[in-house]
């Protein structure tokens, strides 16, 4: 007869063999797997450019999805068995583990998840929740959703740490680490500066709408006070006010005007460009933007004409 200790060990190993040889549900009894932190080196799909790195600034909006069935029981980006009832979430570029909060910009409902894999790399896609993610933030239905993704510095710091340190651990369950077992990072600003070369353009090639036409919006989508690491991460979906957004499509973002009024006079055979002027970290920035947009099928479109037609740096946001 196994004692405790060697009927763990066959437990253990028969849940990772089933693991690997299925995608379906695991045995509810298995061991996890210990995922390991992973920031990984940039990557290209279907022409697109992806840089992973530490980016505890990270605040961007977009379109979420979700997936689970064909997934569920496989090994994630970063070792650990994918659960689709778990509070988890896939992202291109963001550390793994790192915890996020997500807010649908459409019923107003914010979860906090733990990202632990890598994806989504359908272009226009911002994040891919769980299955329960997307069943708590009320878009399980529709496949698809306007969020808003904030990284929680403390809680992504001390994920870290831990999976370092050989500790499985889940989204609202972070341990206390002492700060100097915390790794510390230079964060990257989120609105990145378009580094291509580009031709200098007259400056009326492309007409420059203010920012003021964007206020109400802006408001709306403010950053928000996020929750210290004393409180629980994704033990619960909270509720905000959500404003009426938009889609449109961002081309790139540059630190000389004229380079993004260049881009906007190259950017008129897909419809009217705009160009405004933002600050992102104290840096004085001129967006190029392609919308309103009517919906998601529309921003879909545009932008894959877009990547297949040279512009790889264009993504989708909602404002």
């Amino acid at each position: 007869m196994l004692s405790g200790l060697a009927r763990l060990a066959v437990v253990g190993l028969l849940a990772a063999t089933l693991a690997a040889c299925s995608s379906g549900d695991p045995d509810p009894d298995r061991v996890p797997t210990q995922g390991y932190y992973k920031v990984g080196q940039p990557y290209v799909i279907s022409g697109v450019r992806y840089v992973p790195r530490v980016d505890y600034d990270y605040d961007e909006t977009g379109i979420a999805s979700w997936y689970g069935p064909g997934f569920h029981g496989r090994l994630t980006a970063n070792g650990e068995i994918y659960d689709q009832y778990a509070l988890t979430a896939a992202h291109p570029t963001l550390p793994m583990p790192s915890m996020v909060r997500v807010t649908n910009l459409e019923n107003g409902k914010v979860l906090d998840l733990r990202i632990n894999d890598r994806g989504p790399f359908k272009p226009g896609r911002i994040i891919d929740v769980s299955k329960r993610g997307a069943e708590l933030l009320g878009f399980l239905g529709q496949g698809i959703a306007k969020v808003r993704v904030q990284v929680l510095e403390q809680e992504s710091r001390e994920l870290a740490a831990l999976a370092r340190g050989g500790t499985i651990a889940e989204s609202g369950d972070v341990a206390r680490v002492p700060p100097g077992e915390v790794d510390q990072f230079v964060a990257a600003p989120f609105e990145s500066v378009a580094a291509e070369p580009i031709a200098p353009a007259p400056v009326s090639a492309a007409p420059v709408s203010p920012e003021a036409s964007r206020t109400a919006s802006s408001q709306a989508l403010a950053p928000t006070p996020l929750a210290s690491s004393s409180q629980p991460s994704g033990q619960q979906v909270t509720q905000v006010a959500v404003a009426p957004s938009d889609l449109f499509i961002q081309a790139g973002a540059f630190s000389q005007q004229t380079n993004a009024l260049n881009l906007a006079q190259r950017l008129t055979p897909y419809g009217s460009p705009s160009i405004s002027e933002t600050s992102v970290g104290g840096q004085r920035l001129w967006r190029v933007r392609l919308g309103p947009l009517r919906d998601v099928a529309e921003a879909d479109a545009v932008l894959a004409a877009l990547i297949y037609d040279g512009f790889p740096q264009s993504r989708v946001v909602v404002d």
